[in-house]
């Protein structure tokens, strides 16, 4: 799987479970952290896990893919999914507008 199929798979995921704003960037070459990041928005804490988890566990147990890394589970108003060449940032409303990782990616 491409990292751009990836990228969309986990749109896909995303959508399934009500994420919203989401968000695909394109950073292959601005940065060599990833090829792409994956953006979305959960309206509670809870939706936030549940949006994370379900990436997880559907990305492992469908394509056996790995999350490499994994931050924010302790907080979940941001959870970070490390996929190397995918990294997936579901946010708190609050936190995505504070931080407006679109503006900075995009330009």
């Amino acid at each position: 799987m491409t990292s751009e199929e990836l990228a969309k798979k986990i749109v896909s995921i995303l959508e399934s479970k009500k994420g919203s704003d989401i968000e695909i960037i394109n950073v292959e070459e601005k940065t060599t952290l990833a090829d792409y990041f994956v953006i979305a928005t959960g309206n509670s804490t809870t939706q936030i896990k549940a949006l994370a988890d379900e990436v997880e566990y559907l990305l492992k147990n469908e394509d056996q893919i790995m999350a490499d890394h994994v931050e924010g589970r302790s907080g979940d108003k941001w959870i970070l999914i490390d996929f190397k060449d995918v990294v997936v940032h579901v946010m708190h409303p609050e936190v995505r507008a504070q931080y407006d990782l679109e503006s900075l990616w995009e330009k």
